[in-house]
């Protein structure tokens, strides 16, 4: 990361651009003035709704950033493209590039945005509660398969913040032992028949009837949708995440 201090004053007067989805909502969340935005990131809405848009989470236009004059820029290792963040750093931008895999390393990323944002209080206190929050966690006690894409099916492997999140959960990833986001076949689920088959909202917007395709083949589980940013999104969407997760459990048990 490239870092100008004569220009990082305060979280009022500096202005970042976030190429992150959970990171904007965070930004916004901790008062940071965020002045650009990916067309993903749509939370908080009332909030998004005048932040001009610099493409997408992997298509960020470079110079639409530049033209911003942003004093730091949001971005992920896994959500963003290597290329377009060089090219933003190669132009003098101020880049805090994140990488998040699990609990630990989100509750180290929003101390370090706090940090640099000037808005150290705010984060501190917001890890703090998410950590004394995840405390009062219902264990699920199911293996579970995560879905997160159809035709192909896609899954999470054990090296993913949503892998990090089942755990925590006490789902057990029957794919833990793979890496990212394996494609899987119809025959492979069915053969395992998971006790759990968790849909996810995003990024395919899984629905009602994709519960019966799947239900047909895997008689035997349970099948549930889910709202994938509790599962994926770190940051203070985190903060209600244990609320959802116990309400979950609820469902499942």
């Amino acid at each position: 990361m490239k870092e100008n201090s004569q220009q990082l004053k305060n979280a009022s007067t500096i202005q970042v651009v976030s190429l992150v989805p959970s990171l904007t909502e965070l930004a916004i969340f901790l008062g940071v003035n965020v002045v650009g935005r990916t067309k993903f990131c749509i939370f908080p809405e009332e909030d998004v709704q005048t932040i001009p848009k610099v493409g997408g989470t992997k298509t960020v236009d470079p110079e639409k950033v530049i033209a911003l004059k942003p004093d730091l820029v949001l971005a992920n290792k896994e959500e963003n493209v290597k290329e377009q963040i060089e090219a933003l750093e190669q132009a003098g931008i101020s880049v805090l590039v994140t990488n998040i895999y699990d609990f630990h390393s989100a509750i180290a990323a929003i101390l370090d945005i706090g940090s640099i944002t000037f808005t150290m209080e705010k984060a501190q206190y917001l890890a703090t509660a998410i950590q004394e929050n995840f405390k009062g966690l219902t264990q699920i006690n199911k293996n579970a398969c995560y879905l997160i894409w159809r035709k192909p099916y896609m899954t999470v492997g054990g090296d993913t913040f949503i892998h990090s999140m089942m755990e925590i959960c006490g789902i057990e990833n029957i794919f833990k032992e793979q890496k990212r986001y394996p494609v899987i076949d119809v025959a492979e689920l069915s053969s395992i028949s998971p006790e759990l088959i968790l849909l996810s909202s995003e990024p395919f917007p899984f629905k009602e009837q994709h519960i019966k395709e799947l239900q047909a083949v895997c008689p035997s589980s349970k099948i549930i949708l889910v709202d994938g940013t509790y599962f994926s999104w770190y940051g203070n969407r985190m903060l209600p995440a244990v609320q959802y997760f116990n309400k979950l459990s609820a469902e499942i048990q």
